[in-house]
Parts: structure tokens; sequence; C-alpha cells
């Protein structure tokens, strides 16, 4: 059963005042990268079963395990790749492993967009760095062949990893690097949400109350003001 995590956990925020929407706005500025895209790109995406999908959802015939059942189910009815994920408490990677597997075997339809494919490539292991910045086509297949002997006669040695090796010579930036291993970590992490734990703003009331009491005591002031300036024309 979907239970769409995600979007009561938005709901609640967005009953939140526009001063606060803005602070967490700007708080989330600084931990999502300019180019984080990726990640949304794959996240959002919502996979549809072919009718080989479908057929083995109603049949079971293959006895698959019970999580690429219910990822099945979560295609059927319409769940993106975030909400497959948050439901059934896989990781990221968990799901991007049996989204490969099920459109490798034509149980979910291939996507029109190949850059859902070559990230969920990257976040199962499918492909390494400088084999996703070919399929994604930054690089090409000879200029990561350079990379690997630039890599294997000078980098290796000095214990550096083969994505710095891209950065020497030129062929991707460091922010491209560690958007993507940023990506390739944070979809290791199981991630349960739970839209109960947004903070309540239970002081509204309370707040409102010590409103009415500030206009009552404005209104007092007034009143008082008004008196003391007639008394003082009277006089």
């Amino acid at each position: 059963m979907q239970r769409n995590f995600l979007d009561k956990f938005l709901e609640k925020l967005s009953g939140f005042p526009s001063w606060i929407k803005e602070i967490i706005y700007i708080r989330l500025q600084k931990d999502v990268k300019p180019e984080g895209e990726l990640a949304y790109i794959f996240a959002t995406f919502k996979p549809s079963l072919s009718d080989k999908g479908k057929c083995e959802l109603n049949n079971k015939e293959s006895g698959f395990d019970s999580n690429l059942y219910n990822i099945f189910q979560y295609c059927d009815n319409g769940a993106s790749i975030s909400d497959i994920t948050l439901n059934t408490y896989l990781s990221m990677e968990e799901v991007a492993n049996y989204f490969l597997f099920a459109v490798d075997e034509g149980y979910i339809q291939i996507p029109d967009n190949s850059q859902i494919l070559n990230i969920a490539g990257f976040l199962a292991g499918k492909f390494r760095t400088g084999e996703y910045f070919v399929q994604d086509g930054v690089i090409s297949e000879q200029q990561l062949d350079d990379a690997v002997l630039n890599y294997e006669h000078r980098t290796k040695k000095h214990n550096k990893k083969f994505g710095q090796s891209l950065i020497e010579l030129g062929l991707i930036s460091e922010q491209q690097l560690d958007i993507l291993l940023s990506i390739k970590e944070e979809a290791k992490k199981r991630f349960i949400l739970d839209h109960n734990e947004v903070p309540k703003i239970s002081e509204t009331k309370d707040y409102q109350s010590q409103i009415e009491d500030l206009k009552r005591e404005n209104q007092q002031l007034r009143l008082r003001i008004k008196e003391l300036l007639s008394g003082g024309k009277n006089e």
C-alpha cells in the first residue's frame, strides 16, 4: 500500500508561514549543489511496467522476491523512484539495481531519457566514474583510455582516485566529480521518512491570543491618552 510519506511531509511544510519556508529554502540551498539535478532526474522518474511486467505482477510466475513485486506494484500505481524508495524502505542504490534488472528483462519500459539509465547504472555499480561520463557524453572513450593510462603511470602511485585523473586532464571539473560521488554516497543510505516528524506549530493559538491581548492593551492605552489629553484641556 502506497503511503505517500513525501507528499504528506511536503503538505505539512507548505502550511508553514512564508518566512519559515524561506528560511528552510535558504538553508537547503547550502546543501543542494547547483548541478544537483542529477539525483532529481532519477528520483522523480516514474517507471512504467511493460505488458510483460504487468503479467508478471499479476501471476508471479518467476517467483521473484517480494521487493521486486512491490516495486512492480508501485510502478503500476504511477509511483516515482523516490516514492518507491521511501515506501519500500530500500536505499536508492538497491532500487536502482532492481530497476536496471527490470529494464534489462523487459518488465519495465526503457526510459526516453537515457540519462536516467546512466544514473541508475552508476548508482547500482554497473558503471564506474569514467564509464558514467562516457555514457553521459561528457567525455569520449578515447579520452577515458587516455585518463586510464595517466592514472596508471602517474596518479595511482600517489594513491589518488581515478576521478582526479579526469580532473587533471581537464576532462571534467572538480564540481562535477564531487556531485556525482556525493549522489553515489547518499544513494547507499536508507531513509525512513515519517511526516509526523515535521514539527507542528502548535503555538499558533498562543501567538494569536497574545496578539489579541496586545490589541486590547493598545486600545486601553489609547483611551487613557485621550482621557489625559481631554483632562489637560479642561484644566
